[in-house]
């Protein structure tokens, strides 16, 4: 069980209507408690006309529960949930440029990439660029490899994310339109005894 005053990196999903404007609102909801944003990424979700936000955080439990039933309040937030990493399946995708001379030349930079799974998906005369997924550790451990090569440029995608044991907003959504007025639906219940419960 988890120190509710420590930090940790916390997954925070929401799910919306897609507005405009929306973003900047929630973004403003951070911005005011002086919370730093690790990692953003929108997207649509598995149903239609819905999206999904995966934001990650580094704060105790106590912040995060407050952020997420302050964002709740938004008119066109359904739901959001959080989850510590331990909880769910994520991954970053990143690129990476590195001149095509120093590949060809040298055997050893093949090999080093062929390592940490990194693919070339452009190969020009001047430049390669190579893809790699994985953890941030992964990521940027690879940075540091191809330094000394001549690395010319990285960047790094938002962290995307599945909670490991969600049945999907699908399931939530037919919940909230089976459950009687005023009878409480609950929905955390893949989240073990730290997380709060929080109710439509």
């Amino acid at each position: 069980m988890s120190d509710p005053i420590e930090k940790q990196e916390y997954n925070i999903t929401v799910y919306t209507e897609n507005q405009i404007g929306l973003l900047s609102r929630i973004a403003i909801i951070f911005t005011r408690r002086k919370i730093n944003i690790d990692s953003l990424n929108t997207s649509p979700s598995e149903i239609e006309s819905i999206h999904r936000f995966n934001i990650v955080i580094n704060e105790t439990e106590d912040v995060v529960t407050k952020l997420c039933r302050q964002i709740e309040k938004q008119v066109e937030v359904l739901k959001v949930y959080y989850n510590t990493n331990e909880d769910v399946i994520w991954q970053e995708m990143a690129l990476y440029k590195v001149p095509t001379d120093i590949i060809a030349d040298q055997v050893s930079v093949e090999r080093l990439l062929r390592e940490h799974g990194a693919r070339a998906v452009v190969i020009r005369k001047d430049y390669t660029v190579f893809e790699t997924t994985g953890h941030r550790e992964e990521t940027d451990t690879l940075i540091k490899v191809l330094q000394p090569y001549g690395l010319i440029e990285f960047v790094r995608s938002a962290r995307v994310m599945i909670i490991k044991h969600s049945k999907g907003f699908n399931s939530k959504l037919r919940e909230f339109e089976q459950a009687e007025p005023g009878e409480e639906v609950i929905e955390n219940e893949f989240l073990n005894s730290r997380h709060k419960v929080f109710t439509m």
